[in-house]
């Protein structure tokens, strides 16, 4: 006896369906779910198609190929396109949205310096939190500025260019030197010593010490090793940074070159 199952609707395709069908399965902009389903419904007009075998040709499930091929019997070419889905309309419009970004990037509040969430959603006559959507999604952050320096040296590209070569292609033969300063350094002498940190404590240090003035460190960095030269003075002046490359000295070998880059 026969195998019988539910009858599968009739599926046979117009010229002009068949065009827009290989157009969507060939064009390199289609979605690739929308060339997916131009692709089942193409295979299950072939005469004697079944769902099971389009699957098995394609690599999806036979649920999926019932699904479209039910939908394009219903609604033709339009049942391949997603339904809209459900849940509350957009309450913000597109020119809402364009409204808060040129407002924020072309205008300034009268009494701050920068727009916050707050100032700027009762300005818009919005939520904090759908500025705050619009803000993040668009990458600006009101609140936050950077600073530059232009330099006013001719040479400052080429500069620029010999510095880096240095750092990415020593010459043989040379160590090639960061140097550094950081001055007003606290040397303070705590009362207690410092409690080391312990799983959820950080570390404490208490509040009372005596000051003991400030220090000074030079340092520099070797690029290629990672070593770091340094030493501490009491004072900042061009002597005692003739002592630190005096130290420099000493520790390279004398048969490499030093090239030192600072500031």
């Amino acid at each position: 006896m026969a195998r019988t199952g539910r009858p599968k609707a009739e599926l046979v395709l117009s010229e002009e369906e068949r065009l827009t069908l290989e157009r969507l399965m060939n064009r390199r902009k289609s979605a690739q779910a929308l060339a997916m389903r131009a692709r089942i419904v193409v295979c299950c007009a072939k005469p004697g198609a079944t769902n099971r075998g389009v699957a098995a040709q394609l690599g999806v499930s036979e649920a999926m190929v019932g699904k479209w091929r039910r939908r394009f019997v219903e609604r033709r070419l339009d049942g391949l396109f997603d339904e809209p889905r459900p849940g509350h309309p957009r309450t913000i419009t597109d020119e809402k949205v364009e409204a808060v970004i040129v407002k924020t990037l072309e205008e300034k509040p009268a009494d701050a310096t920068h727009w916050s969430t707050r100032s700027m959603a009762e300005a818009m006559g919005m939520s904090q939190t759908s500025i705050s959507l619009i803000w993040r999604a668009f990458g600006l952050q009101p609140h936050r500025s950077e600073s530059f320096k232009l330099s006013t040296d001719p040479l400052f590209v080429d500069k620029v260019k010999d510095i880096c070569a240095l750092y990415l292609d020593p010459p043989e033969r040379a160590v090639v030197l960061c140097v550094d300063e950081k001055s007003q350094i606290q040397a303070l002498n705590r009362f207690t010593p410092i409690l080391p940190m312990m799983p959820g404590t950080p570390e404490r240090a208490s509040h009372d010490y005596v000051r003991n003035g400030t220090t000074s460190l030079f340092a520099a960095l070797d690029m290629a090793s990672g070593k770091v030269i340094g030493s501490l003075h009491r004072r900042h002046r061009a002597a005692e940074f003739k002592k630190f490359l005096v130290r420099i000295d000493g520790e390279v070998p004398a048969h490499l070159d030093v090239h030192l880059v600072l500031d």
